[in-house]
């Protein structure tokens, strides 16, 4: 057990020196876009119709504290973000980053993580079913699928699936809720009008990650099934689904439970042409526009900087149930 908590507490220790590492770059990145926070928001006033002068941006340069030298605005704003949750102002809009967020996050974690278990619940058995199946039939369909998954771009499939709500609906499905539940504050009528939309950008992402996932279950329990340990079990009279689980299974799905956080990643790269396709008001149409129009780096940091740390909260999290999971990494992290 002692041993098991010092490898909890070592990937603990690398996801917080990670997180510190991602953050210096994700912070350094924001500073290397020409002109400060003060110069791009007093040139967006100018376009509004004010007169800036050089005081001006030298004043606010110093509400900011973008006189101070840069390591210490680094160490100011990891720690405000690591102790307060506190992303600071955005640089445009002059809101609270936080504010501007808000239920976005959930919004679009909610919608990554569903996209994955969604995922992962049809590939896995699927990709079990093939790859243990004799039947030609059942081989070729998922193959096709997942054929049919990698080929077809998801901006595609959400153009398809607009087309057609419309013309059998009247709806294109766009957006995260109706018109009358946009702004109005949570009640169960609002959460069932949620679900009656989120399943279409959940289905759309899910789609691309389902048919890789198939490949990758498919190909690993193919390899797994014809290794000596499998066959040793079943001279012993385990057979059927308690043989695939207990043995092939354990193995080969520990690569797939080590790569979450990489399809987390995938994921949310697709969201924002998704988000744009389907006016989806969440992070990933948030990043997209503070990033191609509105030229806001502390916003698309900040967005940036959440979905990393997702990734490695996902990352330590898929460590600790390989740790239980899997005997090989478990002998080696237990000493057993």
């Amino acid at each position: 057990m002692f041993q098991f908590a010092q490898f909890a507490a070592t990937r603990f220790g690398l996801a917080i020196v990670t997180l510190l590492l991602v953050s210096f770059i994700v912070f350094s990145l924001m500073e290397l876009v020409p002109g400060n926070c003060a110069e791009r928001y007093l040139a967006f006033k100018n376009t509004q119709g004010s007169q800036i002068t050089v005081e001006d941006i030298a004043a606010e340069e110093k509400r900011l504290g973008l006189d101070r030298p840069f390591i210490v605005r680094w160490g100011s704003w990891v720690g405000n973000v690591f102790l307060k949750g506190d992303f600071g102002e955005s640089c445009i809009l002059r809101l609270s980053i936080n504010r501007l967020l808000g239920e976005k996050i959930f919004l679009t974690l909610g919608i990554c993580f569903t996209s994955l278990l969604f995922a992962y619940l049809i590939a896995i058995p699927f990709g079990m079913i093939s790859a243990t199946s004799t039947s030609a039939t059942a081989n070729n369909a998922v193959r096709f699928v997942s054929y049919l998954g990698l080929a077809m771009p998801n901006f595609l499939l959400a153009l398809m699936i607009m087309l057609f709500s419309t013309v059998v609906f009247g709806d294109s499905l766009t957006g995260l809720f109706s018109k009358e539940f946009r702004d109005a504050p949570w009640s169960y009528d609002r959460v069932i009008d949620f679900l009656s939309r989120a399943w279409l950008p959940i289905f759309i992402l899910g789609w691309s990650a389902t048919a890789f996932a198939l490949q990758t279950v498919r190909a690993l329990m193919s390899d797994e099934i014809g290794k000596l340990y499998v066959t040793a079990a079943k001279a012993r009279g385990v057979s059927g689904a308690r043989l695939l689980w207990r043995y092939p299974a354990r193995h080969a799905l520990g690569p797939i439970v080590n790569s979450l956080g990489f399809d987390l990643n995938r994921v949310f790269n697709e969201l924002p042409i998704v988000a744009v396709i389907l006016t989806l008001t969440e992070m990933g149409a948030l990043l997209l526009e503070s990033l191609a129009r509105s030229n806001d780096q502390q916003l698309a940091g900040a967005i940036i900087f959440i979905l990393t740390a997702s990734i490695v909260f996902l990352n330590f999290i898929t460590d600790m149930l390989l740790a239980v999971l899997d005997p090989r990494v478990r002998r080696s992290v237990m000493g057993g």
